[in-house]
């Protein structure tokens, strides 16, 4: 009955100095006497007993949720990949602008850009392997991604063939490929097969670099040989390379190449785009040493 259960301990009692309470170490367990009464209260209950309410278990609503976190955002994300690639050139261009800068207080401008014959052999030669792989494992693969950039335009190893027979015809010798571009050639072959998003994204800076950049360092290089150097050429007068002529406007093939590139970029995961960018860091590391074979000896 209830009237004959103990009343709940005093608060008074619980921390007397008399007698101190026996804590159980887990607090979540204190023990207390389940059923309990107020001297006070005045109960007309039958001698059927209630049973325990259970202590309700809180709502979905009131778990605490994590705090959503909205994803960076990549500079040039919303117009492509190829535009985010751009904004990771411009950085790179940056950097190399003030590496050089302290290069030149430290040498002469004169002597640091004085190409040589067999440098520039080296340069066409080497250019022509990466172009060579690009080119031929865009044409020869079963991977669907690389279907779409077949024939674009800009396509140079013939191109290059012609410019390298010519020089043999001028009775100069053309040697093997040298360690930057075979180095590069196998590592497109490797990238090829295990990751579509990265190779394509060297392929793109391939031909952009040299339809850019590459044009007038080239050129420029050309011509400054073939003034000091006459006596070695024949019929050469006012000639151009063919590695710098295109059968239409370069900048427009290009353009054609980023919208094709940025369309099938949409398909890619975020972690895909990032490798990308991380690939195209490489592929201007890998350019620059190629291009620095022309003011080697």
């Amino acid at each position: 009955m209830l009237s004959s259960l103990s009343p709940c301990p005093s608060p008074n009692l619980l921390f007397s100095n008399s007698k101190p309470l026996s804590l159980n170490p887990n607090p979540r367990r204190l023990s207390f006497p389940l059923h309990c009464s107020n001297s006070t209260t005045t109960s007309t209950s039958t001698s059927t007993s209630t049973p325990a309410t259970a202590v309700p278990t809180p709502s979905t609503d009131e778990v605490p949720q994590k705090r959503w976190r909205q994803r960076k955002f990549y500079p040039g994300e919303d117009e492509g990949i190829c535009e985010e690639m751009r904004f990771v050139a411009m950085r790179l261009r940056d950097e190399s602008a003030e590496s050089a800068e302290s290069e030149a207080m430290e040498k002469d401008d004169e002597n640091t850009w004085q190409p040589s014959m067999e440098g520039f052999l080296k340069y066409l030669v080497d250019s022509k392997l990466v172009f060579e792989t690009v080119e031929r494992i865009i044409d020869e693969s079963t991977n669907e991604s690389y279907a779409y950039f077949r024939q674009s335009g800009l396509e140079r190893t013939a191109s290059l063939t012609k410019d390298i027979e010519s020089f043999k015809e001028q009775g100069f010798a053309i040697p093997e490929p040298s360690p930057p571009g075979v180095s590069y050639s196998t590592y497109l072959k490797e990238l090829a097969e295990s990751s579509a998003p990265s190779f394509l994204c060297h392929r793109y800076n391939i031909y952009f670099a040299h339809a850019t950049g590459g044009v007038g360092i080239g050129k420029q290089a050309f011509q400054k040989l073939l003034e000091e150097r006459k006596f070695e050429f024949y019929n050469w007068e006012g000639r151009k390379l063919e590695f710098y002529n295109w059968d239409s406007d370069p900048q427009v093939l290009l353009k054609d190449l980023r919208d094709s590139l940025n369309k099938l970029s949409k398909h890619w995961t975020r972690n895909e785009k990032n490798t990308c960018l991380k690939e195209a860091t490489k592929s201007f590391v890998y350019l620059g040493k190629i291009v620095r074979l022309i003011i080697l000896l």
